[in-house]
């Protein structure tokens, strides 16, 4: 897959964001998908994605994230960057979840108080890996 050079888009009722290519940081806010008003922030240091002003997403150094969807029981998407990536995600606080990082399964991980949980990723330029996390 390639990066997303508008910043954000829709695609078959999922978004992709984030280009990881940019040398400087570029925005771009209101953005609607279903209701929502989504804000992108990327480059190749940072990847930030907020929904109605509150964090969603958050890789270091920047990705692009293609078919993200997330649902109070799981979300889905493809990360794609050109080194390995703390991705950052805001889910349910003190929750477990169920974490499959490129098809194999990476255990059960617990969100902190403030709902956040943290993942590594090692990714290879130009090949994006799946990422599936389900509440438990």
């Amino acid at each position: 897959m390639a990066v997303i050079g508008e910043l954000i888009r829709k695609e078959d009722g999922m978004l992709s964001f984030g280009n990881y290519e940019l040398a400087s940081k570029t925005k771009l806010s209101d953005f609607e998908f279903m209701g929502d008003l989504y804000k992108v922030k990327t480059y190749k240091d940072i990847t930030k994605l907020e929904k109605n002003g509150l964090f969603v997403y958050e890789s270091v150094p920047g990705t692009s994230v293609h078919n993200f969807s997330a649902t109070v029981e799981e979300v889905n998407f493809q990360v794609e960057g050109f080194t390995d990536s703390q991705v950052t995600l805001e889910l349910e606080a003190e929750t477990e979840y169920q974490v499959a990082i490129g098809g194999q399964d990476a255990g059960v991980i617990k969100t902190n108080l403030g709902g956040k949980l943290v993942l590594s990723v090692e990714l290879d330029e130009g090949k994006t890996l799946d990422i599936k996390i389900n509440k438990r």
